[in-house]
Formats: structure tokens, sequence, C-alpha cells
């Protein structure tokens, strides 16, 4: 409540200085100066301005209360709804814009309408002695002065909404720097430079010759024509001239916020690349600077990451293999024929490196089924068998619980399906065909293949033939075919590798 009340004190003391310098200092200065009046004359005119302004402000005040009161209810209610924060947030944002509508419509039409009204009525009673030519002048000076005071409110109210919307996002726990309308700039810079350029170039020449154009309101025939030429080269001179310097402002603007919107949307997409050519001067040298050092922050601690991951991984089959050391070194073997396969495959390198890991740890979850079972030499009992059958899914569940969870997602269907079958016999969900996700079909050939060529205590590993072959009768029922054609071509390929030459 308090950042309500100090932000409403905010809007009205600039509110308040806006006015009074635009319709008391340049309103006031600009018809008191120019025209030559008497004291009579004076007042009528001071009591004109009064008037009108006690209309305006009860013009404004009114569109101010509607404009306010999406935000007044997030601050004043007992209970409020995320989405009328959100409602107010949308308000609070568009409030600059509302400012300057405010002022070019309530503001201005409650304030020259009574103006120009009670002047002509006074100018018909005599009381007030002016050309009425004046009164259309004294309108175009009110658009004028306006436009200006808009545009000073409008920067004005752009500082004022900023702790309101660090408030409002805390209520929505967005956080400070939260992009909550990510999609809904307010205002594009090139408008907001092309604007004030614009006005702050041109205006104060406009009121110069307005105010002119009343001192010299005397001259007649070739002498005002000699005057409109001049004052309309001036013009269009300075109009182009503000067109001209507005564009190059926001040219360059646009362009370095152009790059990094591009780099930041990349860093988005997890591309972290550095900006290669820094070709600025002014303050986005030190920005893109910036940006530079926090990608390398990034990176580095990407790096860290990964290397953390893959020395979990690496624990995690160690462990493994340290329990059942008849199996040593099984988990690298399966996820070095796995890579082999992918290579054939064509996979790219991020799809290689995960179908790696998830071979490494393909049998993780053996470590959960006893040891009884995991070490006994005979045949195994339904029962027994039924422990074996469980890894897969204890696997998955051990790795579900490693964070970041992205960084293991991949993994987890190739764990869960690596003893799945084309056929749908295989365990634990009984899967066929393309059903069996790519990892999973290419581990179980993998690993099959390395558990019918290890030794063990009750058998000796047979040799790599006979595990060929029986891989070859099993390509479309247990196994892919595709798979298993490109693991028995590459392990001949690596054979006639490595036959000596004769």
């Amino acid at each position: 409540m308090t950042t309500y009340k100090q932000f409403i004190k905010q809007l009205i003391t600039n509110y308040i200085i806006g006015s009074f310098l635009a319709v008391f200092g340049v309103g006031g200065t600009l018809m008191f100066s120019t025209i030559d009046i008497t004291v009579n004359d004076q007042f009528y005119l001071l009591l004109i301005m009064i008037l009108s302004v006690i209309c305006m402000f009860i013009c404004e005040a009114i569109t101010f209360y509607y404009h306010i009161k999406p935000i007044k209810v997030v601050f004043t209610s007992t209970y409020v709804k995320d989405e009328e924060v959100r409602k107010g947030l949308r308000q609070l944002y568009q409030f600059p814009i509302l400012t300057v509508k405010r002022i070019m419509l309530p503001h201005f039409l409650g304030l020259s309408i009574p103006a120009t009204s009670l002047a002509a009525i006074f100018i018909l009673m005599g009381k007030l002695h002016l050309p009425m030519i004046y009164i259309l002048y004294s309108t175009i000076a009110a658009i004028f002065v306006a436009i200006l005071h808009a545009l000073t409110e409008f920067y004005l109210t752009l500082r004022a909404i900023q702790p309101m919307s660090i408030a409002m996002k805390e209520m929505l726990q967005l956080g400070e720097n939260s992009l909550f309308l990510e999609n809904d700039m307010v205002v594009a810079i090139q408008k907001k430079f092309q604007y004030t350029v614009l006005i702050i170039g041109v205006l104060p020449v406009l009121l110069f010759l307005l105010a002119a154009q009343i001192k010299w309101s005397q001259l007649t025939g070739l002498e005002m024509q000699v005057y409109w030429q001049w004052a309309g080269l001036i013009i269009v001179f300075t109009v182009i001239y503000s067109v001209l310097v507005s564009r190059f402002m926001t040219r360059d603007i646009e362009s370095p916020l152009r790059q990094l919107q591009e780099l930041m949307e990349s860093v988005k997409n997890e591309n972290y690349s550095f900006i290669k050519t820094n070709v600025y001067t002014d303050e986005f040298s030190k920005v893109f600077i910036g940006f530079n050092h926090m990608v390398n922050a990034i990176n580095e601690r990407e790096s860290t990451n990964k290397q953390l991951l893959e020395s979990f991984m690496t624990s995690l089959s160690t462990t493994l293999d340290a329990r059942d050391p008849y199996t040593s070194g099984h988990s690298s073997r399966v996820a070095k024929f796995s890579l082999e396969i992918g290579q054939a495959l064509g996979l790219d390198k991020d799809n290689l490196e995960m179908l790696y890991q998830t071979a490494l740890l393909h049998d993780i979850g053996k470590i959960g089924v006893p040891d009884h079972v995991l070490l006994k030499e005979g045949k195994l009992t339904e029962e027994e068998f039924a422990h074996i059958k469980a890894h897969p899914v204890i696997g998955e569940h051990i790795l579900k619980q490693v964070q970041p969870a992205s960084k293991v997602a991949g993994m987890l269907p190739g764990i869960r399906h690596h003893h799945e079958r084309m056929d749908g016999k295989g365990y634990p969900d009984g899967l066929k065909g393309q059903e069996i996700p790519l990892y999973g079909r290419i581990i179980a050939v993998a690993d099959s293949f390395d558990a019918m060529t290890s030794d063990r205590p009750y058998r000796k590993g047979m040799i790599e033939e006979k595990a060929l072959n029986i891989l070859l009768s099993g390509r479309g029922t247990q196994w892919d075919s595709e798979v298993v054609d490109i693991f028995i071509s590459n392990r001949n390929r690596i054979k006639e590798e490595r036959r000596p030459a004769r």
C-alpha cells in the first residue's frame, strides 16, 4: 500500500508541476508577453485561465479515476487474485501512453474549450478587447503546449511506474527481472526517439513563429507574404532536420539492441556464443563486453556441470562393476559397442554422447537386485528372475533422482527399455518394433553381444562368430534388424582391419 501511495503522490506531483509549467509557464508567458493588452484585459484573461484549469482538472480527474482503477484494486483489496494483479500490471505498463492520451484529450479539451468559449463571450460582451483571430492563435498554441506537456509527462511516468512494477511482480513471484510482457512492448525505441526529437525540434520553432505572427499581426500585404515564405522555409527545414536526426539516433540504438535480442534468444536455446566483433564506442561497448563475460561464465559452469555429471555416471558404472567382479568392464564395453552403432547410423554429436552415457548406465538398476540373485552361478528361479527383470525400472527410478532432470531425461527411455524385444516378448513393458526407443534397440544388441562373448564363472564366453550368428538369427524377432545388420557389418570391418597383411 505504501508503494501505491508513493506512486499516486509522484503522479500528482508530476502532473501539477507539468501543468503549471505548460499552462502558466509556456502558455501564460506566450500570452502576456506577446499580446499588448490593458490591465483590465489581463484580469479577464487570468480569470479565463483559472476557470479553464478548474474544468481541465475535473475532466482529467474523472479519466484518471478509470485509468488507475485496475491498479488500485491490486493494492487496496484484502484478497487479490493473480489474474487481477496481471491485469493491473498490464494497465501499469500502459500508463505512460494513457498519460499522453489524458493530456491530449480531457486535459487539452477541458482547457481549450472553456477558454475559447469564455474568451469569445467576453469579447462579444466588450469585456475583453482582443481580435477574434487571437482565439484561433491561442487554440493552436494550446495544442503545441499540450504536446510538450504530454512528452514531459510520458517520461516522468516511465520512471514513476518502475517501483510499482517491481512490487506487482513480487506479488506474482515473477522477480524484478522477469519479462512479464515479453512480446508486448508498450512503445518501441524507434517511435519514442522519433516523436521526441520531432517534438523538441519542431514545436519550439512553431511556438516562436506563432508568437511572431501575433506580434506582427499588424503587418499587411507584401511584408506578411515575405514573412510567411521565410517562416515556411524554417518549418520545412526544421522538420526535415528533426526527422533525419531521430532516424540516426534510433538506428544507432536499434542495431545493438537487435543484436543483443538475437544473442539472448541464442542463450535461451542454450547456444552460448560470444560476440566476436564489438564495433561500438559508447555504453553498448561495455554492455557487449559484459555479455561476453556472462557467456564465458555460463560456458565454464556448463563445462563443470558436464564433467560432474560424467564423473557421476562413471562412478555409478564403476560401483556396479565392483559389486560383480565377473562382469567388470561390461558397462563400458556395451557403451563402446553402442557408440559404434550410433556412429554407423549417422547420429549427431549430442545424440552419440547421450547414447554413450545411457549405455554406460544401462544396468545401473542392478544395484537394487539382491546379492544372492545377482551373484548366483546356477539357474535362477522364477522369483529370482523377477528380481532381475526389475532392474530396468529400478535404473530409471535411480536416474530420475538426478538433478537437473533435463540432463538425464534423454537417457531414461534407453535404460528402461533395453530388454524389450521386437516381437513384444521383452520386459518391462512388452513394447513391439518401433515402439521401442532407438537407444533401447541399440543397447539391446550391444548388451546381448557382450553378454554372449564375456566369460562367466559358470561358462566361458562364446567366440564372436557364434554370437554374431545368434544375433543374425534373432533379427526382427528379438533385435532390430537394421541395428543387427549395422553391428555385424561393423564387427566384420573391424576384424578385417585387425587381420595382419600377408
